[in-house]
């Protein structure tokens, strides 16, 4: 169940059906799709000399090419093809969508080749974002997810949401039992939805049948909004925490010294096997594999270059052009951490994740006290102010004698807007934190136990990231047996065996952290598949935009 290995076949398969000289013709959502999983060098070695968006209408006819469209069977792109096919820019046409046309639709198209232009149509299901092999996204950040109340869904949304997740289920070939959290209207809908396309669609989903079927889980952010709060500490969910990877793309153009090549690089575990193999190890870890690699090189030839921080391997690679030559996309990771490194100890964030963990995973006296502290610092900044408050609201806010109000003045008086301050009250109310009543949707449960220690090189200093998200413990009680049936209800039947293929959906957005511990799961336990995915990938910037948004419905 390799997501990316299956959506590179799917290219594949367009790109070798049509030997020869060609043209790739994509929309705005397969363009996403595509360069999340191949690269523009690799579709040129496949004679692909041209790629170009439907949305162009100024394109330079060329009749002796073969065009390949890729897109989206939206109205909109349909429309373009229509218009394409009535006047065509190329000899002939191989079409393939990204979901299941209609009927209608294809009757258009056929009626506008009236120049017989096209060769083939298909439908190739990949109407999603592969990120990682075990983690998908919808790509819906800019959808407003809820209709008129947080327990409805915008249409136009639910329509978007029910397309990608079906398109993922073909995409895996997996027929799921089906089951969602119980206190989500969301999840309740949706999971009956897909249920009611799956029986209508019988013929395409008619998928070899196993004993223990695989089972489509969907989740609601709302019953876990700590995850998405917390700083992060391996590596790849710590680039997005803090300075953010858009389609698998790092802007790292605001670094005053930074050489033309690396203003935006590209993280990507299928291209890069250093990304590949560190992207969830934690930041002192990764740290100390960029070291031993440079001592390597030293060794090899013969320097010695004294390097104990990032700062001094950041120093070596700029000052040994050789190396970077060498050592390929290691040098590039070098800029990437050095610029971590900085923005940790400019923020303080060490210091503030120590804290951020002691309120997600413990209850404690002093919490409140070393609040205040930093509250009142000015190192810290206003958004790491403002998530701590946010996470004490979900640990305490329930209870009575807290000190919500008495935290949010205390951010005003140390230069926090008032408009800002107002996210304390959307959290509470998106999450619903005064109406959790059954045990398993108490703030106690929002919040879950483990240790883990971080060691590493100079300039990174021990930190518990004791916090493991909501998810992998949903997860580990749904292979041991135990998700209660009352709380996670399936749409039809129930099974009691062990399921061996698991597919998330998380409504309201995934984070990276989640997809690293599923990762971690996948590794350790044998015979059991499972892939994350959402409407979205979520840092706390981008879920705070989520909250604030969901709750400027009435």
């Amino acid at each position: 169940m390799d997501i990316v290995k299956i959506s590179q076949t799917y290219v594949q398969k367009m790109i070798n059906n049509t030997p020869g000289m060609k043209i790739l013709l994509l929309d705005d959502n397969t363009t996403l799709y595509i360069s999340a999983i191949t690269t523009q060098s690799n579709l040129l070695s496949k004679e692909v000399f041209l790629i170009d968006k439907i949305e162009n209408t100024s394109r330079e006819k060329m009749k002796h090419l073969k065009c390949i469209c890729f897109l989206r069977p939206s109205a909109k792109s349909v429309q373009l093809m229509i218009d394409e096919l009535r006047n065509p820019c190329y000899g002939s046409y191989y079409l393939y969508f990204s979901n299941i046309l209609s009927k209608s639709q294809i009757e258009r198209m056929a009626e506008a080749d009236q120049q017989e232009v096209v060769r083939e149509i298909q439908e190739f299901y990949e109407d999603f974002c592969a990120v990682n092999s075990n983690f998908y996204s919808l790509n819906l950040q800019d959808y407003q997810i809820f209709g008129d109340s947080l327990n409805t869904w915008n249409s136009d949304t639910f329509k978007r949401t029910v397309e990608g997740l079906r398109a993922v289920l073909l995409a895996l070939k997996k027929r799921p039992m089906i089951r969602y959290e119980k206190n989500s209207e969301l999840g309740k809908r949706l999971a009956g939805e897909i249920n009611y396309q799956i029986q209508q669609e019988t013929q395409l989903f008619d998928f070899r049948r196993y004993d223990t079927p695989p089972i489509l889980l969907i989740l609601d952010r709302k019953n876990d909004p700590v995850t998405p709060l917390l700083n992060q500490w391996t590596y790849q969910a710590m680039v997005h925490e803090i300075i953010g990877i858009n389609n698998g793309r790092v802007d790292l153009s605001r670094i005053s010294d930074i050489k033309p090549d690396l203003k935006e690089i590209v993280l990507s575990a299928d291209q890069d096997i250093f990304f590949k193999n560190n992207m969830y190890l934690n930041f002192g870890d990764l740290g100390v594999n960029i070291k031993n690699y440079v001592n390597e090189f030293q060794n090899r030839h013969h320097n010695s270059v004294n390097i104990e921080s990032i700062s001094d391997m950041k120093k070596f690679v700029e000052e040994y052009p050789e190396f970077k030559r060498l050592s390929g996309n290691v040098s590039k990771h070098v800029t990437l951490v050095s610029e971590l490194s900085r923005i940790v100890s400019r923020d303080s964030l060490l210091e503030v994740s120590e804290l951020e963990q002691n309120l997600a995973c413990v209850n404690n006296s002093n919490d409140l006290k070393d609040l205040q502290n930093l509250i009142k610092r000015s190192n810290i900044t206003e958004d790491s102010k403002i998530k701590l408050v946010l996470l004490y609201t979900l640990r305490y806010g329930s209870q009575n004698n807290n000190e919500v109000r008495s935290l949010i003045e205390l951010l005003k008086q140390n230069g926090v807007s008032e408009e800002k301050t107002e996210i304390v009250d959307q959290l509470k109310r998106y999450v619903e934190l005064d109406k959790r009543q059954n045990e398993e949707s108490t703030a106690s449960t929002i919040f879950d136990k483990g240790k883990n220690v971080f060691k590493g090189l100079k300039g990174v200093e021990n930190v518990y990231t004791q916090h493991t998200s909501k998810v992998s413990d949903i997860i580990q009680s749904l292979l041991k047996g135990k998700l209660k049936d009352q709380f996670y209800p399936y749409v039809e039947g129930s099974i009691r065996e062990r399921p061996q293929d698991i597919i998330i959906f998380i409504i309201g957005g995934a984070t990276y952290g989640e997809a690293r511990d599923i990762a971690k799961l996948n590794e350790e336990i044998p015979n059991v598949r499972i892939i994350l995915g959402g409407t979205s990938i979520h840092n706390t910037s981008s879920f705070l935009s989520f909250v604030k948004n969901a709750t400027l419905v009435k």
